[in-house]
């Protein structure tokens, strides 16, 4: 005997729920899939995915975008230059320029100096792919193409000059190199090492986690910037800037890495306890296989997290070390260096512009905070 349907039929356009439920994208959906459609409706996590991109390019390719070579030297404390589109008749221009200052017959009836005003009549026009210093794209390739800067070859300083006359622009920018380098690279080690002591310390219990936890705590207990201006003040100053950097990195990551395994050793105890856990161990897995397939991935929710929070911790730590001449020396460049210009108060209030790497540093905390507020929502939800 035949079957017939006798539902109504639907509108023209409409499906069944069973058809509805058949062509849903999610049911075929790998996980990194769904986390990336999760992320995708956090505005402020693509925001930080955004940023955090192109903070990225700017440092792979830092003498790219750079408008000027950061070590050749110029008028000290040079203002910014602001971008202009009128010419000095005041008619609208399609091509971008600045002007330069220069010193007028006219005298100030104040102060009986010269009066300063912008040179109309020697206009610097601007330009994309320019021709500029030379420089060796990712240290092999030699180039002499910026993104942005002058079609004649003259300074030109969005940002404005130090008190050695060095751009403040090109300098923030290559200097985005060494301190994105220092945090990525100290997160990793953190990351690697604190995850792995968390979860094996967590996951065996007894007398072991006993004597983990103690020498966590003592690592924790150490005041860890006295610490740091202590080890960093070891390295003599004739030291080569490499082996000086490396030991910075390597003194980091030794104070840092103990308090990401105490909260990823939580996180463990807690699925220890977990029925499919107890499952696996009563088939007679092995320790390594529940702790790094089965533990593992129900931690790194709470470890992205953890990672994009102290990517701007560290972030901020170089800048303050360097601040203080404790993280990088010259002629490397980092955000941390160029801010020990701020040092004295009646530069910063002559010379604001100094204090641009300020705005570097708070665009990459917003942005790794942002990318890790979206990230944890997207890889758990719940």
């Amino acid at each position: 005997m035949l079957a017939f349907d006798s539902s109504p039929p639907l509108p023209h356009g409409q499906m069944s729920l069973e058809q509805t439920a058949k062509n849903a994208p999610h049911g075929n959906e790998s996980y990194t899939a769904l986390v990336w459609r999760r992320l995708r409706r956090s505005w402020t996590g693509m925001i930080g995915l955004i940023l955090v991109g192109l903070l990225l390019i700017m440092a792979i390719v830092a003498e790219f975008f750079a408008p000027m070579d950061p070590k050749a030297t110029d008028v000290g404390f040079a203002p910014p230059q602001i971008m202009s589109f009128h010419d000095k008749d005041g008619n609208i221009v399609f091509q971008p320029r600045v002007y330069g200052q220069t010193e007028s017959a006219e005298l100030d009836p104040v102060t009986f100096q010269p009066v300063v005003g912008p040179d109309y009549d020697n206009p610097n026009r601007l330009g994309f792919f320019v021709a500029g210093a030379e420089y060796r794209l990712f240290g092999l390739i030699p180039a002499n193409r910026h993104f942005f800067g002058s079609t004649t070859g003259q300074p030109v300083h969005f940002l404005g000059t130090d008190k050695f006359g060095r751009d403040v622009l090109s300098r923030a920018i290559v200097g985005s190199r060494i301190s994105l380098t220092i945090a990525l690279t100290v997160v990793f080690i953190v990351t690697v090492i604190g995850t792995t002591v968390g979860m094996v310390s967590g996951y065996f219990g007894g007398s072991f986690d006993t004597w983990v936890q103690r020498f966590v705590e003592v690592v924790l207990a150490f005041p860890q910037l006295p610490l740091y201006l202590a080890l960093t003040s070891l390295i003599p100053v004739t030291a080569p800037t490499n082996v000086f950097l490396g030991f910075v990195i390597v003194v980091m990551s030794a104070l840092g890495w103990a308090q990401m395994s105490r909260e990823v050793r939580g996180k463990t105890l807690a699925l220890a306890r977990i029925d499919y856990v107890r499952a696996a161990m009563a088939v007679g897995a092995t320790d390594r296989r529940i702790i790094f397939q089965h533990i593992f991935p129900n931690v790194m929710s709470h470890v992205i997290v953890a990672v994009t929070l102290h990517i701007p911790s560290v972030v901020l730590l170089e800048s303050f070390l360097g601040f203080l001449g404790f993280a990088v020396k010259p002629p490397l460049i980092s955000w941390g260096l160029m801010l020990q210009d701020t040092a004295n108060y009646s530069v910063i209030g002559t010379y604001p512009w100094i204090l641009a790497p300020v705005g570097f540093v708070l665009i990459t905390v917003f942005a790794f905070n942002a990318l890790g507020d979206g990230l944890r929502d997207a890889v758990d939800p719940y």
